[in-house]
């Protein structure tokens, strides 16, 4: 399955003015990337994978509609995946897409 294209416009409009911002298909999904460095990304799977901080991704795996990133059977510290329901208001989103910008704008340019 390919990335839900109506999540990727969502989040198209919560960084329309992101300086830096690049999208690229990876894995099957659609990545969106600050100064080179993956924020968040559409998965093919459903749902959003956001990176934070491994301190923040320990802390956050409690809440509803969180569970850590698993790509080809190997957990992924310091990304989450974060289910449909968890993302279905703006505001559910735009937490999300925030929390992964705010973490990649911190590392040095690719």
């Amino acid at each position: 399955m390919a990335f839900d294209p109506h999540l990727a416009d969502r989040i198209r409009e919560l960084t329309a003015t992101e300086a830096g911002l690049d999208e690229k298909r990876m894995f099957g999904g659609l990545a969106f990337l600050i100064n080179g460095n993956m924020a968040i990304a559409a998965t093919r799977e459903g749902g959003l994978m956001v990176r934070v901080s491994r301190d923040d991704g320990e802390r956050l795996m409690g809440r509803d509609h969180v569970e850590p990133m698993v790509m080809g059977g190997r957990e992924m510290r310091g990304w989450l995946r974060i289910a449909g329901p968890g993302i279905k208001t703006k505001r559910q989103l735009q937490t999300w897409v925030l929390r992964g910008i705010d973490f990649a704008k911190g590392l040095p340019p690719k």
